[in-house]
């Protein structure tokens, strides 16, 4: 498949998909995009449902349900959800504290928040917040239950329900609130909610029809009735069904779908010597691109601003750069390796976005104060992020290098040549994005705190990280760091961009840049930098020990 034919399939499936948001819902789903205000934003009661599902539930179903099914059931039902086990807790110390099984990750709202000892933990957590110390992982448990506990509280009580713009002001009208006109209009909705969920329960095909036509109608003439109240805030649906169309199929997902694909095709391009499956490998590469972009411009379209202000979204443009700057390696020197490793970066990347809602939270946000300018965010935010990409490709480079080293240097001596220059070649990259990201970092910060440079620890760690790579890349100039000395470098200095990436924002906790800040998954990302320093230690003293043994032959022999 040539360039060009790959570009107009490409823009087929793009007018495809743009066709397919502007036009209806499928029957019985335009609930699912009905706007509600929440977060500082309007969104779908679908994007509204799913992030309250995952902070309660931590899962974006509940018994199979999907979350805007069983998020209206605990808005006009709650009492229906008494007695069941749907309130997630993962902290075993918290646990231990309630009186709770530590196996147990489920438990009912009785459990935890009748619980005896609720209102002292909550106690705790506001001296801790007055004292104004760093939560522990502990506390961040506890904070999260109590969050459990308001979030489902105002939902049942129908005051965080708010989909009727107010005639003045900017805050909508809650379900509580609301006049007896929308009163009976929302029972008319909720009426017809409930029927076609009944039809569906009872296997009645053409009952459970019938119903969703008649919620289509019923969702349509309240919305119509909110859209009259305030024309000027109520938006357009084109937004609200895209952002249901982006939750339900899920482009990043998809993504690395074919990354995977496309990896697992160049293995077998590089074991069994089939260069003819090369066409191939780009053609799922380039379309798991296409899926990777088409994310980005939905969440962009959505926000109104760069998709790179939290964590999760750094993580998924660090994806993105990893496959762009190993797709260019690969164009320049054709070693195989480099897109190799750009997409296994972006495979990692994408997965621990996806499966981690909980400490990568995925839900678009209002920008804080000090964010807003995208201006800034492209040039200081963007730049930055990109040379992790960078560093993050150089470090999988390394852990495909140390495995050669591993196996027999001697041997594969041609294979580890050419990976060890990508490395370099990837460094640099990094080195040439990071280095303009810090200064113009200092500019912006000169800008918003007037400040240039603080010794702020996201500041500190970013000019870590880049003395750090650019003492690899000197020492490699002179001669210092040789083929074994690179492969190590590459994945050893990665750990100073997980500090400054991760580490600032979810370790220590302190400085300006608090809009990063986060919690969890301390476990997980320490026992990943763990088993590369242990893996590393290995190579070296396997590789040390290998040299060894050819010196006392020779010693014999004389």
């Amino acid at each position: 498949m040539t360039m060009i034919s790959r570009v107009k399939w490409f823009g087929l499936i793009a007018i495809l998909f743009t066709t397919l948001t502007v036009n209806a819902l499928p029957k019985g789903q335009l609930i699912r995009a009905l706007p509600v205000q929440d977060g500082g934003r309007i969104k779908p009661f679908d994007s509204f449902a799913l992030e309250t599902l995952e902070l309660i539930h931590g899962k974006s179903t509940l018994n199979g349900k999907p979350a805007y099914e069983v998020v209206m059931t605990w808005l006009l039902a709650p009492q229906a959800w008494e007695g069941q086990s749907f309130f997630h807790l993962d902290n075993h110390e918290v646990k231990k504290e309630l009186g709770l099984p530590k196996e147990q990750k489920h438990f009912t709202g009785q459990e935890l928040f009748g619980n005896e000892k609720f209102s002292t933990l909550r106690q705790e957590l506001e001296n801790r917040r007055q004292t104004k110390e760093k939560l522990t992982p502990y506390y961040q448990a506890i904070q999260r239950m109590e969050n459990q506990y308001v979030v489902f509280s105002e939902i049942a009580s129908g005051n965080m329900f708010r989909a009727v713009p107010p005639r003045e002001g900017t805050t909508w009208v809650s379900l509580r609130e609301l006049s007896n006109e929308f009163q009976v209009s929302f029972l008319e909705m909720s009426q017809g909610f409930l029927a076609q969920i009944g039809a569906e329960s009872a296997g009645n095909k053409d009952e459970s029809e019938a119903a969703k036509e008649k919620l289509d109608q019923n969702v349509e003439k309240f919305m119509l009735r909110a859209w009259g109240e305030n024309t000027a805030l109520y938006p357009e649906l084109t937004k609200p069904k895209l952002e249901v169309y982006y939750n339900i199929y899920h482009p990043f997902r998809w993504a690395y779908v074919f990354y995977l694909l496309a990896a697992v095709t160049l293995l077998l391009v590089w074991i069994a010597n089939k260069q003819q499956l090369m066409k191939v490998v780009w053609s799922l590469a380039g379309f798991g691109f296409f899926l990777h972009v088409l994310g980005f411009a939905i969440r962009c379209y959505l926000a109104g601003r760069p998709p790179v202000t939290n964590m999760y979204e750094t993580v998924v443009w660090v994806a993105f750069g990893a496959i762009i700057f190993g797709g260019i390696l690969e164009m320049i020197y054709k070693f195989r390796f480099t897109l190799l490793a750009g997409l296994l970066v972006g495979v990692f990347s994408l997965v621990i976005a996806d499966v981690a809602p909980a400490i990568l939270d995925p839900s678009l946000q209002p920008l804080e104060p000090v964010l807003r300018s995208n201006y800034w965010l492209i040039i200081h935010v963007m730049t930055i992020t990109i040379s992790y990409a960078a560093f993050f490709l150089a470090f999988m480079l390394g852990d495909i290098a140390l495995i050669f080293f591993a196996a027999d240097e001697i041997k594969n001596r041609e294979k580890i040549k050419p990976i060890v220059l990508s490395i370099y070649r990837a460094m640099q990259i990094g080195v040439a994005f990071i280095a303009p990201g810090i200064i113009l970092g200092g500019v912006w910060a000169d800008y918003s705190w007037g400040r240039f440079w603080g010794w702020d620890p996201k500041e500190t760690w970013a000019l870590i990280v880049l003395l750090g790579y650019i003492a690899v890349l000197h020492g490699r100039l002179v001669g210092w760091i040789k083929d074994f000395g690179m492969a190590a470098s590459g994945v050893l200095t990665f750990s100073m961009v997980i500090m400054a990436w991760y580490g600032v924002n979810f370790v220590l906790g302190a400085g300006l840049h608090s809009y990063g800040f986060g919690a969890g998954g301390v476990e997980y990302v320490g026992t990943f930098v763990l088993i590369h320093l242990l893996f590393v230690l290995y190579v070296w003293i396997t590789r040390n020990a290998r040299m060894k043994i050819p010196a006392k032959e020779t010693t014999k022999k004389k």
